[in-house]
């Protein structure tokens, strides 16, 4: 309504200068009510030709020309079919503004010729007639023109906001190579030189014990030091290798096909309503099923795979479990990827349980806190 008020005081203003006119001229006829409503009616069609303006064209138009019929106002009858016109072909309606702008001067010309003055007939005509029909002309041309510089504008403003995600995406890959290229020279420069660290570390221990002599402290810290460094750049690297795209358990179908696609059979079950969960909460889940199944492709055997995801109001609860060669009296020894994803899942405020079935098989169940429930 706000954008409308312009519209409806133009309207206003100019069927008050439609009454004054009416009122002094001399060759006006008295002002009715029936003049007064037709002035209100066009008021009020110009306050809806902003959203409206083919219908608040039409309706203006039979208005004035009733109005010009009846009072005979004048050419400030045509002022404001003139501004319809202009706003109806700067929406891109031509024709029903031309339609419009023909209807108004061909009414206007048949009420000029049967009121003109016997002694000069022509000349009066040919002077409106030139007048109004310069006046529709350029309100066709102006709309037009409008147009087409509001057109010329948004793409304008198109090509920018392209050109601005053409420049992040530009950026986001240059980002990602430089990752990769600082990954590389991390691997070649560092890894080779901790792992020849941690195997000549590793021959002189086995060769204290061997020997019967117990290795001395200091070697057992060079060991456990550079194992600890191995796993710290794997890290690192696997971080810095990692795609740009965020990963979360929209996209569970995909572990789970490429877990078939290795001969494991996986069942995917979801219950509970799938809402937007934080990055976060979302992104462990996913890993968690990821490296549960890449455990059961590894160490469980011919087995089959069930990820369950439910979806409760105060909580996410993602478990993974198979059929495969564990059981209580052989329960698989914990390895970095069990407490890689424990440590994940704690850091976020949840549980793990990662342990053998009663039966047979092994289970990974991850819960998660979500402070917004549902």
């Amino acid at each position: 309504m706000r954008r409308d008020l312009p519209y409806v005081l133009s309207g206003l203003a100019l069927g008050g200068l439609l009454l004054g006119n009416a009122a002094l001229a001399p060759d006006a006829a008295t002002v009715g009510a029936l003049d007064v409503a037709l002035v209100l009616v066009m008021a009020a069609a110009l306050g809806v030709c902003r959203r409206h303006p083919v219908l608040a064209l039409g309706v203006v138009t039979v208005a004035m020309l009733a109005l010009h019929v009846r009072v005979h106002s004048g050419v400030s009858a045509a002022f404001p079919v003139l501004g319809v016109v202009y706003v109806t072909a700067w929406r891109g309606h031509r024709a029903a503004a031309a339609v419009a702008s023909v209807v108004f001067l061909g009414g206007f010309l048949a009420r000029d010729v049967s009121v003109a003055p016997v002694d000069r007939p022509n000349q009066l005509i040919a002077e409106r007639t030139a007048l109004l029909l310069g006046w529709f002309v350029a309100a066709n041309v102006a709309g037009l023109v409008g147009r087409q510089r509001r057109a010329y504008l948004e793409q304008v403003e198109q090509r920018a906001v392209e050109a601005e995600r053409t420049r992040e995406e530009m950026a986001l890959r240059r980002a990602g190579e430089e990752r990769l290229r600082i990954a590389r020279d991390l691997h070649d420069s560092l890894t080779h030189s901790i792992s020849v660290i941690k195997v000549q570390a590793g021959i002189a221990v086995h060769l204290a014990r061997k020997q019967g002599d117990e290795p001395s402290a200091t070697l057992l810290a060079i060991q456990e030091a550079s194992a600890a460094a191995m796993r710290e750049l794997r890290t690192t690297l696997d971080v810095l290798r990692a795609p740009d795209d965020r990963v979360g358990l929209a996209r569970v179908d995909e572990l789970a096909e490429r877990t078939r696609a290795v001969g494991v059979p996986v069942q995917v079950t979801v219950t509970g309503r799938p809402r937007r969960l934080p990055d976060e909460v979302d992104q462990a889940g996913y890993r968690v099923v990821q490296e549960a199944l890449t455990n059961v492709a590894r160490h469980a055997g011919a087995a089959t795979a069930r990820v369950h995801v439910e979806y409760a109001p105060a909580g996410l609860t993602v478990a993974v479990s198979d059929d495969g060669q564990a059981s209580p009296a052989r329960p698989p020894t914990p390895g970095v990827g069990l407490r890689g994803m424990r440590e994940r899942v704690t850091g976020l405020g949840g549980t793990l349980l990662a342990a053998a079935n009663d039966d047979q098989g092994f289970t990974v169940r991850a819960t998660f806190p979500l402070d917004e429930p549902a």
